[in-house]
């Protein structure tokens, strides 16, 4: 088992085009000779993993903490549903991987290819081989667009949009704004999700801009969703049900999208209680959320669970069997919503866990499993909903947050950007715990 253990290219490695190998293993060659040894090694370049090379860096100092992320641009992609609502510009989401990358992390421009937590290493593209000390997962999420017969080809056609991923967002704004009459249709997977509050954001932006233009009245506004209840936490789906209500929305309950014929307009669900039975729909639009899942590299990896997911303790986040390994955000199995305010929260009690274990004491900071949704509901309103792993109502603002609200809206809109490139990147930013104790000190 030990040579195979550490060869085990994944098979996926040699489907890139012979060019871009080429390519590749020149840049890879030269970055990862520079040192195949490092305190501090980081799996991914969003924002658990570039929040995390900053508190890393900070702890073991300059050149002793890598980040491995071959993609050249690093999104915040909470603001692609203004992007596909028209509110955003997909540009204003975007930055240079190496600007958000800290000073004094070294760049390891390559694909990760397997794992060998039992060896303290982790294999590269083109064989290259890179040890640690301390390991931290921060893989995200893969979508699964192709797993939807008909897709992603469908996209090529009008009247289709996907929020999830840079080339389709735009055509969520440009089918929106196309739509005539009939169906519009947005779907929920019967997957995990990252945000699973987006799937219905778009939906509501939607409503609010064909209000504005006087098309409402010709549009049939379906929410298909693979669950059971609208939104996982009963308060805000209270909220939520008075919404669609309100709007004249229909909601229809595990249903999950199997097939796009893009070239007739129609979508085929499968109804999930009566497995194997379909219904087409013709829409005259569509926003897709695709089905998700692990990265391809953690599926059977010593690392992971039965089902993929990096096989953390939810309270430390530490591996539950390798204790110098760790996990953050999408790509772990902490039973929580996977969402950038999750990772926020996960980076502060992350850092202390690690602070301990290098200490060779005992983790004792607990994560509760906060996360938050600001479900956006139109042009100007969002309900913030903050939950703990008990899907309990974990509010930081001394008001009733199930409510609409404008102040809300701003939030989402133009501080937690602000909050994410300036404070969450660099390290800084914890989640609102702190912020939340001062608030209700404040209210007593």
């Amino acid at each position: 088992g030990v040579v195979s253990s550490c060869s085990c290219l994944r098979p996926g490695v040699w489907l890139l085009k012979p060019g871009m190998q080429k390519m590749s293993s020149l840049h890879t060659a030269a970055r990862c000779a520079a040192k195949d040894y490092y305190e501090v090694l980081v799996l991914g370049g969003g924002a658990g993993g570039i929040a995390m090379s900053a508190r890393m860096k900070r702890k073991v100092g300059t050149g002793n903490v890598a980040v491995v992320e071959p993609s050249k641009t690093h999104y915040y992609q909470p603001l692609w549903t203004l992007v596909g609502g028209g509110a955003k510009q997909l540009a204003t989401s975007a930055r240079p991987m190496g600007s958000v990358i800290p000073q004094g992390v070294e760049w390891i421009k390559s694909r990760v290819t397997a794992l060998d937590p039992d060896k303290n290493c982790v294999w590269l593209e083109n064989d290259a081989k890179v040890s640690y000390k301390y390991l931290i997962i921060a893989l995200g999420i893969s979508l699964h667009y192709e797993k939807i017969k008909g897709l992603p080809e469908g996209f090529h056609h009008p009247k289709i949009g996907s929020n999830y991923s840079v080339q389709t967002v735009e055509k969520t704004w440009k089918a929106i704004q196309d739509f005539e009459e009939g169906n519009a249709i947005f779907t929920f997977p019967n997957t995990p999700v990252k945000c699973a509050g987006a799937p219905q954001k778009i939906m509501y932006l939607s409503d609010a801009y064909w209000r504005k233009t006087g098309k409402r009245a010709k549009a049939n506004i379906m929410f298909n969703t693979s669950l059971g209840v609208i939104f996982g936490v009963k308060k805000y789906a209270d909220a939520l049900l008075e919404v669609v209500k309100e709007r004249n929305i229909a909601v229809n309950y595990k249903r999950s999208l199997v097939e796009v014929r893009a070239d007739k307009q129609e979508a085929v669900f499968e109804n999930l209680d009566k497995p194997g039975v379909t219904e087409v729909h013709q829409y005259g639009m569509l926003h897709v959320t695709p089905p998700m899942g692990p990265p391809d590299v953690l599926i059977n990896s010593p690392v992971s669970d039965e089902t993929g997911w990096v096989d953390v303790d939810k309270e430390t986040l530490q591996h539950k069997k390798y204790p110098n390994v760790f996990g953050i955000g999408d790509c772990t199995n902490l039973p929580t919503s996977k969402t950038a305010a999750a990772v926020a929260a996960q980076s502060g009690v992350l850092d202390k866990t690690i602070s301990q274990v290098m200490k060779n004491q005992l983790p004792v900071k607990k994560y509760d499993g906060y996360t938050s949704c600001p479900l956006v509901t139109s042009y100007n309103k969002v309900i913030l909903a903050e939950f703990d792993y008990n899907a309990q109502p974990l509010e930081t603002f001394p008001f009733d947050q199930s409510k609409e609200r404008v102040t809300m809206y701003h939030m989402k809109a133009y501080m937690m950007p602000f909050l994410y490139w300036n404070a969450l990147l660099k390290g800084y930013w914890g989640g609102p715990a702190p912020f939340r104790k001062l608030m209700h000190l404040g209210s007593k």
